[in-house]
């Protein structure tokens, strides 16, 4: 019964790491809520009226979110600084209240300043975060001069109820959150091992869903790899480490994604187009039944649950002769001898089972240390060599070199400070001309558009988001509103409900982030005895408002078109996929030891900065269809390109540590066409008057083919890495359709 309790326990616990990696955003949720709840708890028994609730409530909910800091000390110093900067904020709010004019000219000037201090990092953000937002709290409230020694006092109990959340009540250190984000991979893991479980069965009506599930689950997976990366970078792990974790995780990501295409391409009529995991909505191919005897498709079956389970045992119930014997089994599939009487194709699948279960050991040894060795088999201890050699090999040694940032408008916070900053003041001017008192509302919504956006089309994005759930907002206040009555702390706990929703709901969907803020808004103004309909519908208008000055601000101040900026970041991820490509052959062909891990990771990094800045383009309101589609089918060309780049930059940071893989100077040749054809893509994305061609010409596949006594030109590990080479070649060939590159004839 325990271990049944214990299995539903575990479960549970994956499903919940893998839907919030990190539990990031649970512990955001809980922080605000908890410092919320504290500081009305301190505030109502000293007995403040509810004017100064409300401010103490949000100026809690600030102090909290508005800290990003990942180290606990930066955390504290940002937090002390932060009080210093509520209180002079709310003191200039109450004093200029009067003063409409020059308190209009100052908020301009306070926005500016708020927007211009993002350059100076996560505490720059942060005091300009708070400088504003509180400045916006004393003209919700209606402070006054009288009122300030009260509202001081609400301001003190927030910031120190944050702190106390923040640091004792829910910690959250850099060391537990990535033992999270450790656990959340794992989870994610094996959800995309339950995913290639359902391809094996799935029939033609069920392969489009399947395939949809796969996408899903290489994206989650690599998702999940990123932030693990991002946070290593925080942590205080030594070098050493870092580099063993980020390898493990990179050889999992890779082994997982390399499965799952060995399955598919095992159940097509053909080899399977990797860019199939890649492209949402690619057309399924045609499958057939297995091939081979159904004996092999059940040890299929069998041995791609046995891997799952190797996933997903936690460490102190990893032990003992049952899974130490599955374990066994799957990595003995990386001996031809033990592989099983099939078809190629599906030997070629378990051959990739006993490689993922290869990295899930390496996996298990990098994140929980030594493993019990007392009943591996020889192709255990073989793998088990073959890892120590590999990270006897890491080289911590890492050099970073400085990239040269633009400087006065062309750097990216000057710029965004002076588009916010008149974008505010044609919102101050029209919100004032809808309502003398409400005007605030249409400079938030101006503000927040610009946060974490860089190009017209993503702000013309963020403010439909916003328009949308501010109005179904409404509809929830109206309803709230008349429910609640005046129920003062009925009301302050369904604000408290949707303040956590709002912040675990944030990375996922900014359309349901606004709903929830809109909806609490109605709540707050009922307790302010200051709701009515007319209220609520004018909140839509001055958020419709300040979307559009945002917009318009974009559009007419130091613009950034969409198209030049995908431009450019299309040309750094051309540049990084270079660096990658040609950096992993190097090494295979006997160059010098390059720092492949990092140019992977960079090239990951800007990968995602396209995909993100391609969201105006990709939107389903977007009324270009063709040009939806040629956004969506080159950033999955990419993703196809990336995972082909990785697959050879882990194949490569195995040298020379791995006892079965030797360096071959013939790769530097196949490469070079795939390098120039790059090249000439980079050329014609930043200046398309460029005249440049794609080259085409033999399939480097052929470089595959026996000799004249029968014997392969290459082993088995060169031949990986030339199918690598070649699906590479061909993603990059595919680009210069989209992308409107003129393709070479083959010469005869």
């Amino acid at each position: 019964m325990k271990a049944a309790g214990r299995s539903v326990r575990t479960r549970l616990r994956d499903r919940v790491a893998a839907s919030d990696p990190g539990l990031l955003r649970l512990v955001a949720g809980l922080r605000t809520v908890g410092a919320i709840a504290l500081a009305l708890a301190v505030l109502a028994v000293r007995g403040s009226d509810v004017p100064h609730l409300v401010a103490g409530a949000m100026a809690a909910m600030v102090a909290t979110f508005a800290i990003q800091e990942k180290q606990r000390g930066p955390q504290a110093v940002t937090l002390a600084l932060g009080l210093p900067v509520a209180l002079a904020s709310v003191s200039l709010a109450a004093l200029l209240a009067s003063r409409v004019v020059i308190g209009d000219a100052f908020f301009v000037v306070l926005i500016f300043c708020a927007v211009y201090g993002r350059r100076f990092g996560d505490r720059g953000t942060a005091l300009g975060l708070i400088g504003f937002q509180l400045y916006f709290v004393s003209l919700f409230v209606g402070a006054t001069v009288a009122e300030l020694p009260e509202l001081y006092l609400s301001l003190a109990v927030a910031f120190a109820s944050s702190a106390l959340v923040r640091f004792a009540i829910v910690p959250a250190t850099p060391a537990g959150i990535l033992q999270r984000l450790r656990q959340a991979f794992r989870a994610r893991l094996a959800q995309l091992i339950s995913a290639q479980l359902e391809l094996l069965d799935a029939g033609p009506d069920d392969i489009d869903k399947v395939l949809e599930d796969l996408r899903e689950g290489h994206a989650r997976l690599h998702e999940t790899a990123l932030m693990i990366q991002t946070r290593l970078d925080d942590n205080t792990l030594d070098a050493s480490t870092t580099r063993l974790v980020q390898r493990r995780i990179a050889d999992a990501e890779i082994a997982a994604e390399r499965l799952g295409l060995l399955l598919l391409t095992a159940r097509s009529a053909r080899r399977a187009d990797t860019l199939t995991l890649h492209l949402p909505g690619a057309p399924a191919p045609s499958v057939r039944r297995m091939p081979g005897a159904d004996e092999a498709v059940t040890l299929l079956r069998r041995d791609l649950t046995a891997l799952r389970e190797l996933v997903v045992r936690p460490p102190a119930e990893a032990r003992g002769t049952a899974l130490s014997h599955l374990r066994n089994r799957l990595l003995g599939y990386r001996d031809e001898e033990n592989l099983p009487t099939a078809s190629p194709a599906v030997q070629d699948v378990f051959r990739g089972i006993g490689e993922t279960a290869r990295a899930v050991m390496g996996l298990r040894v990098a994140l929980d240390g030594p493993q019990d060795e007392s009943d591996d088999s020889p192709a255990t201890t073989r793998s088990r060599e073959e890892l120590d050699a590999e990270d006897a090999a890491i080289d911590a040694g890492e050099e970073e070199a400085d990239e040269a940032e633009p400087t006065g408008l062309r750097r990216p916070t000057t710029r965004a400070a002076v588009q916010v900053a008149v974008g505010s003041s044609l919102a101050i001017v029209g919100g004032e001309m809808l309502s003398a008192q409400r005007w605030y509302w249409a400079v938030l919504t101006c503000w927040i558009v610009f946060i974490n956006t860089a190009s017209t089309g993503e702000i013309l994005v963020k403010g439909y988001r916003r328009l949308l759930g501010t109005v179904f907002g409404v509809v929830a206040g109206i309803v709230l509103a008349g429910l609640v009555g005046q129920h003062t702390w009925t009301a302050f706990a369904l604000v408290l409900v949707f303040i956590f929703a709002m912040f675990y709901t944030a990375p996922l969907s900014y359309t349901l982030m606004s709903f929830f803020v809109t909806a609490m808004l109605g709540l707050l103004y009922t307790l302010l005895h200051t709701y009515s309909m007319s209220v609520l519908l004018l909140r839509v208008e001055e958020t419709a408002l300040g979307a559009a000055c945002g917009v318009v601000a974009a559009a007419l101040v130091l613009p950034v078109r969409t198209d030049s900026r995908t431009d450019d970041l299309l040309g750094t991820v051309l540049e990084r996929l270079t660096d990658v490509t040609e950096g992993a052959v190097d090494q295979l062909s006997g160059g010098p030891a390059a720092d492949l891990l990092d140019r992977a990771r960079d090239l990951d990094q800007a990968l995602g900065d396209l995909r993100g800045a391609t969201q105006p383009l990709t939107h389903p309101i977007t009324p270009l269809r063709a040009r939806r589609d040629t956004a969506r089918y080159v950033v999955a060309l990419l993703e196809t390109c990336a995972y082909h780049a990785r697959s050879l930059a882990a194949t490569a940071e195995l040298l020379p540590a791995h006892p079965s893989i030797a360096a071959d100077p013939r790769l530097r040749g196949a490469v070079r066409r795939t390098v120039r054809n790059i090249g000439a893509i980079a050329a014609h994305v930043a200046d398309p008057s460029t005249a440049v061609e794609v080259e085409t010409g033999p399939s480097i596949a052929s470089l595959l083919e026996y000799d004249t006594a029968g014997v392969p030109r290459y082993g088995r590990i060169t031949g990986r890495v030339l199918r690598h080479l070649e699906r590479l070649d061909e993603a990059v060939t595919g680009l210069a359709r989209p992308l409107g590159v003129p393709v070479a004839t083959p010469k005869r």
